[in-house]
């Protein structure tokens, strides 16, 4: 019993570290720029020289470039060398793509196994460069982190002040400490290093040295673009500004938040502010994001669809919708993060005075009742937009109607307050690009799928009143409401039922939206008895041999079934039963496996549900008909019979050996179900 909770503690910890550092992060943006206004930031903005601006786009291009070594020396490590041309399209697509949706939700490995494996690299080989590249990165934060709490320890946002300088130091000490281990580790071990459940094959010493010295020159040239759109200031050498940088990357990695929104800003924040002005750190925050996060993205998108195109040779009339079908497994994460975006920059605007007369313009001299509550009800809708961002990473369809009221309602709002186009037209920007991808977004949550339960009516309830609580609250206490919502519960000057009730409400609101647009706990069902009676009947067929249980969808219309092997549940063929309710039992499946702490893989499963697979975050591999692993099938090939679906930078190494005994016990069994 205490190990099963203690297994579900560290289950959960990853997302309570997460949001503890979102809020923390909140919480310091908004100290920060109390008093900073829109125009503040677009001055500070225009005053970056061209010449740094011109700077910053060079070492850009130079820190992407020295990214596709990391690829160039992976491929090299597993002994299959591809041309420079070919690992740099790989690479660069893949971390554009990572680095803007986050290495929590969609990370570039998927991009990764798709090209290599039709440049000829085996499963196992690709698995051997993801892990290879994910190590690099964690080797240049290691080393650079451990320089700067040798050197400047104090520099360090959180710690430097309280924390004493010999810990620091020792701290420093152990990272590198842990780099130089694994440099010699390769000749002293002669076996992987293990993290968790994960195994990373470790390389010779000089190939390791190379691979750490690359790693430190990356993070190095990422933090350099941004130091160098600040103007000079005393104090802010470049290894102090490195020491901020580090940590906000790591606080940011951490959070699992999409792009690090928030987190990575709030961190550049605290630890910038007491040395350059809040508006200049905010303008070289936003110009920082374009050139490393926003540009890259959008090249190497158009890059990859181009390449998907030419590789099947499909008519013009065809292309567009070949770039759909690529894009789907990307656009619940992408769409996840353009809202988390909106999320957080509608908990700043709320923080921003709001202008006394927004509607000089049309003859309106004094600002109407809306503008003096625009602070509360914008940290309210941002506050909204961050639990809704979740529900659409799950491919939820509540959470993409709401989102879709929610971000109008913002951009309203936004315009109110008086601080130009800028965020308006951000709002409706997003809200524009959620609104075609309607069919993305495909499962029931518990609002629709659990009418009658204790919990549906709680929910709803306390929804329905909090709003009505809030928005009354708005409209009749003007002179309080002129502030976010935070900021009033920690008002001293209001009552403290008043604040408390607020405080309630609010957090009953978040609570309320999390639980709708979640779905219900998962329960597997044992092969037997009346589960086993249910499964014959919609798959036609007995339950396959092997067979640890049973996960049937939202409906009860499908079923699939599953085997327990260590850290993995891996089920067994495509779900069996009314095809409109199999995609439900794939999520279910998807969500059993978070909540037991394993990951899902399926085998032997068909080229129809692929989509699906791949926004679980699982990747496929082709099987022959012999349960081998087949070449990815590229052009106008047609798909594979049956496939491997699994995360591959963590399973695939270990379900390789398992193939040829699946296929032989129950492969045929499962075939025929």
């Amino acid at each position: 019993m205490a190990e099963g909770r203690a297994a579900s503690l560290l289950r959960h910890a990853p997302a309570v570290l997460g949001i503890a550092l979102l809020v923390g992060a909140l919480y310091v943006v908004q100290r920060e720029l109390a008093t900073l206004r829109l125009d503040d930031v677009l001055r500070a903005m225009g005053a970056i020289p061209f010449t740094a601006l011109a700077l910053a786009f060079g070492v850009t291009v130079v820190a992407y470039l020295v990214l596709t070594l990391y690829d160039a020396l992976g491929t090299r490590f597993v002994g299959h060398p591809l041309s420079y041309g070919r690992i740099a399209f790989a690479s660069f697509t893949a971390y554009a793509l990572s680095h803007n949706i986050g290495f929590a939700m969609v990370s570039g490995a998927a991009i990764r196994y798709r090209l290599y494996a039709l440049w000829g690299l085996s499963p196992l080989q690709i698995a051997g460069v993801v892990a290879f590249c994910s190590l690099t990165f964690v080797l240049g934060g290691l080393t650079l982190g451990g320089i700067v709490l040798l050197t400047v320890p104090t520099a360090v946002p959180g710690f430097g002040g309280w924390v004493p300088n010999p810990v620091m130091h020792a701290v420093g000490v152990a990272m590198l400490g842990f780099v130089t281990f694994y440099a010699v580790a390769g000749k002293l071990r002669g076996r992987p290093l293990r993290f968790g459940r994960t195994e990373v094959p470790l390389p010779g010493p000089r190939l390791a040295a190379m691979q750490v010295a690359l790693a430190t020159v990356d993070v190095a040239l990422t933090a350099l673009i941004f130091y160098v759109l600040l103007p000079d200031t005393p104090g802010l050498t470049f290894l102090v500004f490195l020491a901020v940088y580090v940590t906000a990357y790591t606080a940011a990695m951490a959070s699992h938040v999409p792009g690090g929104l928030g987190v990575f800003d709030g961190t550049i924040l605290l630890g910038l502010t007491d040395i350059v002005p809040a508006a200049t750190v905010v303008g070289a925050l936003l110009m920082f994001r374009l050139f490393y996060y926003v540009l890259p993205l959008f090249i190497a998108g158009a890059m990859f669809a181009l390449n998907e195109i030419v590789l099947r040779r499909v008519a013009m009339a065809r292309a567009f919708d070949q770039v759909a079908r690529w894009g789907d497994p990307f656009v619940a994460p992408v769409l996840s993060a353009a809202v988390t975006l909106a999320g957080v920059v509608m908990l700043f605007l709320g923080t921003a005075p709001p202008l006394e007369a927004p509607f000089a313009w049309a003859g309106v001299t004094e600002a109407p009742p809306i503008v003096e509550v625009s602070h509360f009800g914008a940290s309210i809708l941002g506050a909204a937009l961050l639990v809704l961002a979740y529900g659409l990473w799950r491919h939820v369809t509540m959470a993409w109607a709401a989102v879709l009221v929610t971000l109008t309602l913002a951009a309203g709002l936004a315009a109110v307050k008086g601080h130009g186009w800028p965020v308006p037209a951000m709002m409706l920007a997003t809200a524009i690009c959620v609104l075609p991808f309607r069919r993305n977004f495909y499962r029931d949550t518990r609002l629709v799928a659990e009418p009658f339960t204790a919990g549906w009516v709680a929910a709803v309830v306390a929804l329905a009143v909090c709003t009505v609580s809030l928005a009354l609250f708005t409209h009749l206490r003007r002179d309080w409401t002129a502030e976010t919502w935070w900021e009033f519960v920690l008002a001293g000057d209001a009552p403290w039922s008043l604040r408390a009730t607020i405080a309630l409400g609010v957090a009953l609101l978040l609570v309320a939206l999390v639980r709708l647009i979640r779905p219900a706990r998962i329960a597997a069902a044992a092969p037997s008895g009346m589960a086993a009676q249910r499964y014959a009947a919609l798959a036609g067929a007995a339950v396959p041999a092997r067979t640890d249980g049973l996960v049937f969808g939202e409906g009860g219309e499908a079923v699939i079934a599953f085997m327990r092997l260590p850290g993995i549940w891996l089920a067994i063929g495509d779900p069996a039963g009314d095809p409109s309710d199999r995609v439900s039992a794939i999520w279910r499946f998807r969500d059993l496996c978070e909540q037991e702490n394993v990951d899902p893989a399926f085998w032997r499963v068909g080229p129809e549900l692929l989509q699906v697979y791949s926004d679980i975050g699982l990747t496929p591999f082709p099987l022959t008909e012999a349960g081998e692993f087949a070449p990815e099938s590229a052009g106008d090939t047609p798909p594979a019979a049956h496939y491997l679906a699994c995360k591959a930078e963590r399973d695939l190494i270990k379900l390789l050996p398992l193939v040829p005994a699946l296929e032989k016990n129950v492969g045929r069994v499962a075939e025929t179900a």
